[in-house]
């Protein structure tokens, strides 16, 4: 376990944007049954958390794509830590829709991009992958040289795992799921026999019930 991934799952517990509560189970839009939520816009909220999160992408963007020409984020969740994280670096910033405005310039990336730019991508939440990596999509038809992704959070589903193999997309996280239950059991947010739900629901999140 890396010190910066559990300095994030303690940032995400300790300001609320992580829900743990599986005898109370959220409904996610997908229709899943869920024992946890997470809210990483609340991250902004907070001066401490926000920083620490942006100097975490920029570390990692730094390291792994020093020839970055542009930061994208995935609309809307990941378009207010792009922006820091754009500037952090001195980078041009864009964002990507999850389709094309049906009014107006029906544009669905939104700034400036040149063809055959070099683009990191930017999201705050990876589930299945599937809404990340139709950003990604828009962004290579827009003839840009995707290098990679950084997002906050990843609940390390198989899935997407299998979606950003498929896609060739290189998935970087700062926190993950794993970790975080980790720290929830050893910080007291959770009890060890709610730990065992969380990672019995996370290998099954569709059949799951509570």
């Amino acid at each position: 376990m890396k010190e910066n991934e559990k300095k994030v799952a303690e940032i995400l517990l300790q300001i609320k944007s992580i829900k743990l509560d599986p005898a109370n189970p959220f409904t996610w839009a997908s229709g899943w049954k869920s024992p946890i939520y997470c809210d990483n816009r609340k991250t902004l909220s907070f001066p401490e958390a926000r920083t620490f999160l942006k100097a975490d992408f920029a570390r990692i963007i730094r390291e792994k794509y020093p020839d970055v020409e542009l930061i994208a984020g995935v609309a809307t969740g990941a378009i207010a830590i792009g922006v820091l994280v754009a500037e952090e670096l001195g980078l041009p910033f864009v964002y990507v829709r999850p389709k094309a405005k049906d009014h107006g310039l029906g544009n669905q990336i939104e700034g400036v991009l040149q063809e055959g730019q070099k683009v990191v991508v930017i999201e705050d939440l990876i589930s299945t992958g599937n809404s990340s990596l139709n950003a990604v999509a828009a962004l290579r038809e827009a003839k840009t040289r995707v290098l990679g992704m950084v997002a906050i959070f990843s609940y390390q589903f198989q899935v997407a795992e299998n979606n950003f193999k498929e896609s060739g997309v290189e998935l970087t996280t700062l926190g993950n799921y794993s970790v975080l239950i980790e720290q929830a059991e050893k910080t007291g947010f959770i009890s060890p026999e709610k730990k065992e739900t969380l990672k019995k629901w996370r290998k099954d999140p569709g059949n799951w019930t509570p």
